[in-house]
């Protein structure tokens, strides 16, 4: 027999991960649907973005990506969603021969719930995220006074003070 438990119990069990998604090479608008669905295997998505193009940022890719925040809750553990995004970036052709190269999709963990985790291979929030335009713009969409865990600045703040000036055009809801 399950297990029943109470719903402020249940939902302690369940952290809200917010990942962005995007990639430059093959059929983006596909690649990207496909990321979205794997995606949700993780949990219930519980907010999308519209999807943008964005510039390359980095200066070593060379064409446009398609980018979108997805915010989903999840039972799983930033490992374990960790694993489970770079696999799902090789199922669509991710392959690493550059970094900030160009690539069918990438991955990246923005938020895990309020968490600060800092290790060598995952760093929660991304360290990144206040310097990139192609994030801030869609998180500021669906997360608007979602407060940083270490700066406390949220997504509007971040955005306003951001220097990148890269173009972010949505391109469909």
């Amino acid at each position: 027999m399950g297990h029943v438990y109470k719903s402020n119990y249940w939902r302690r069990m369940f952290k809200k991960a917010v990942l962005i998604l995007g990639g430059n090479k093959g059929d983006r608008n596909a690649l990207l649907t496909s990321a979205v669905q794997a995606v949700s295997e993780l949990g219930e998505v519980t907010a999308k973005s519209k999807v943008y193009e964005t510039e390359a940022w980095g200066g070593v890719a060379k064409g446009p990506f398609l980018n979108q925040i997805v915010e989903i809750s999840t039972s799983h553990s930033p490992l374990e969603v960790l694993a489970a995004i770079q696999q799902i970036e090789i199922d669509l052709g991710r392959q690493r021969e550059e970094h900030w190269g160009d690539r069918t999709m990438d991955i990246d963990i923005i938020y895990f719930g309020g968490l600060v985790i800092e290790t060598s291979e995952l760093k929660i929030p991304h360290p990144y995220l206040a310097d990139r335009k192609f994030v801030l713009v869609p998180l500021t969409e669906i997360l608007p006074g979602f407060a940083h865990p270490v700066s406390g600045k949220n997504s509007n703040q971040m955005l306003e003070e951001c220097e990148d000036k890269s173009k972010v055009k949505a391109v469909k809801e």
